[in-house]
């Protein structure tokens, strides 16, 4: 017979995980003071504005993308309608930001961040494959966007 992975240990290893990405680093794949709240509070709208590299998305574009992603993923979850979204939308519209319209898309990726949190307490089985790679790809995907944030910091004060 296979072993099996308890549910309270996956779920508590992903709640460690999202909450390092995002706000509190323990050293399990960040440097102490990288999470992503930790670093968006160190970006300016001007900052934020930017677009990288002169042809790229502008840092306000990844924060809103990783927002978006989070959205459907829990929508998606909690519907279980899978349909498509416009994932090129936000690279394309998504340009210089105000003070005001910075904190809000801050604001905005810390309620996708809470609603996550809560979705991964309320799910009491993980049935397959599928769901758990769906879990592990929203760290993975986190952590890549957080590190392009990153990278692009470097740049700008160079």
């Amino acid at each position: 017979m296979a072993e099996q992975i308890q549910v309270e240990h996956f779920t508590r290893a992903l709640h460690l995980l999202l909450d390092e990405a995002f706000e509190n680093v323990r050293g399990l794949f960040l440097d102490k003071g990288a999470s992503m709240f930790e670093t968006l509070a160190t970006i300016s709208a001007e900052q934020a504005s930017i677009p990288i590299g002169g042809r790229c998305a502008t840092l306000a574009a990844q924060v809103r993308h990783v927002a978006f992603y989070l959205d459907v993923l829990e929508h998606n979850v909690r519907t279980g309608k899978f349909e498509r979204v416009d994932w090129g939308e936000i690279w394309h519209t998504t340009h210089a930001v105000t003070p005001g319209e910075w904190e809000a898309l801050k604001a905005g990726l810390r309620l996708s961040h809470l609603r996550i949190k809560q979705l991964i307490q309320d799910t009491t089985t993980w049935p397959s494959e599928f769901e758990i790679g769906g879990a592990i790809a929203m760290i993975a995907h986190t952590a890549y966007h957080l590190g392009e944030i990153r990278q692009a910091l470097c740049t700008l004060h160079q």
